[in-house]
């Protein structure tokens, strides 16, 4: 049972590394008087959509393969393809005032 406590404190630090990081970006892409909508409506219809299919999309992939592992491509190439489109679109914040707009 320890070895399983210490996976799963593992993980648990890895998920608050990319999380934390997530909710300071997103504050920032948005004006103070929008902010709350614009950040929680496709954060939440996001993780819900892509979080509540992935069982039912990973079981199917594993279905329709025959291969137990195949299911683990589906998150695995959505992460990806999330990096990529991140990482070309989206705007620097930096120096941006975030009161401006207001």
């Amino acid at each position: 049972k320890p070895m399983v406590i210490g996976i799963l404190t593992i993980l648990v630090i890895y998920v608050t590394m990319v999380y934390g990081p997530i909710a300071a970006m997103l504050v920032e892409l948005f004006p103070t008087r929008i902010r709350y909508t614009s950040l929680s409506l496709p954060y939440h219809i996001g993780n819900g959509w892509f979080g509540g299919f992935l069982p039912a999309t990973s079981f199917a992939i594993v279905a329709a393969t025959g291969n137990i592992y195949a299911g683990l491509w589906y998150p695995i190439i959505v992460a990806g393809m999330t990096f990529v489109i991140g990482t070309l679109f989206l705007p620097e914040t930096k120096d941006r005032d975030i009161y401006a707009a207001d």
